[in-house]
């Protein structure tokens, strides 16, 4: 395979990646508030309304945070990079940038079944430029100290394939079901904790 030639460290890019995915997960807490002057009535209406939007915020807070993380990881033996790892990332970084709107479908018309369709397409597009991210690393080791460890790789990437799955097979679902396919959300939960006990167990 032709190397292409490196365009500097990824310092920079990595300084970038933080502060998209900062200000992302700060975009999504602006949907939060409570309007001032309510009697006490409205006052607990209002925040019995918020508790969609809130939890909405929770799960794309968590997504958000899983796919920095993720980023961060792959770039842990990375020293150099290229044209196509630089595009790559940024294709990324504005999917992440563009999450507090599908967010926001979920939050506030999260009883519609495009909302959800919406949503699940942004994070599984995330997720697969990520992957494709992650492969362009793995097949070329002259921008990587190849010292680094193989096993945590492969963890990461077995992580970002488990959320991509979920929430392409969520696409389907929700047209056969509706709204209620987002519960199959949660079967992340102990595929994350699993595979995050495998990392600890990897790294001692």
């Amino acid at each position: 395979m032709k190397k292409p030639n490196p365009e500097g460290d990824p310092d920079r890019l990595l300084t970038l990646a933080d502060g998209v995915f900062a200000i992302a997960i700060t975009l999504l807490v602006l949907d939060l508030s409570v309007p001032q002057g309510l009697s006490a009535d409205d006052y607990h209406q209002q925040l019995r309304d918020q508790l969609p939007n809130l939890g909405a915020y929770v799960v794309s807070l968590l997504v958000l945070a899983s796919f920095w993380r993720d980023h961060r990881a792959m770039f842990r033996t990375v020293r150099q990079v290229d044209g196509h790892v630089i595009s790559l990332t940024v294709v990324g970084l504005g999917l992440a940038a563009l999450l507090p709107f599908p967010t926001s479908l979920i939050s506030e018309y999260g009883g519609e079944t495009v909302s959800v369709v919406v949503y699940s397409v942004a994070v599984a597009a995330l997720g697969l430029v990520h992957l494709a991210l992650a492969a362009v690393i793995s097949r070329r080791p002259w921008l990587r100290d190849d010292t680094g460890p193989v096993r945590d790789e492969r963890i990461s990437a077995v992580d970002l394939g488990a959320t991509v799955a979920v929430f392409l097979v969520t696409i389907p679902l929700a047209l056969l079901i509706g709204p209620a396919a987002m519960w199959w959300w949660l079967v992340l939960v102990p595929v994350k904790v699993w595979l995050g006990n495998k990392a600890e167990a990897a790294a001692g």
